[in-house]
């Protein structure tokens, strides 16, 4: 499990600058299965079928709720995708990387 697992999402509201990619690079071997796509990160999961897709939505939805942070959730029956980035600053922040370990952690 990732050390970011054990922190928090603080609040964003601007004016911080988006991680440098050097950083976003070293996060993302903090995290399994998530790429980069443009200015947010992304992964995609697979489930048995719709309802158990929707079930763990609903359960990164309890925690996005929890810490402040939400993803962009994408739902095709079985296939759910979420991106992740801070809307605030139009890029990435650590909080992106919090939010993606405790998705990963869910699983």
């Amino acid at each position: 499990m990732s050390e970011l697992t054990s922190k928090r999402c603080t609040p964003c509201e601007g004016g911080t600058p988006p991680l440098e990619r050097a950083e976003v690079d070293r996060l993302l071997t903090q995290v399994s299965g998530w790429s980069l796509s443009g200015k947010w990160i992304t992964k995609e999961l697979k489930f048995k079928d719709f309802v158990a897709a929707i079930r763990f939505v609903n359960r990164v939805a309890e925690l996005a709720e929890s810490e402040g942070h939400h993803p962009d959730i994408h739902i095709h029956y079985n296939l759910v995708r979420f991106d992740i980035w801070t809307h605030a600053i139009g890029g990435l922040s650590e909080n992106d990387f919090i939010l993606a370990a405790k998705i990963d952690a869910l699983q």
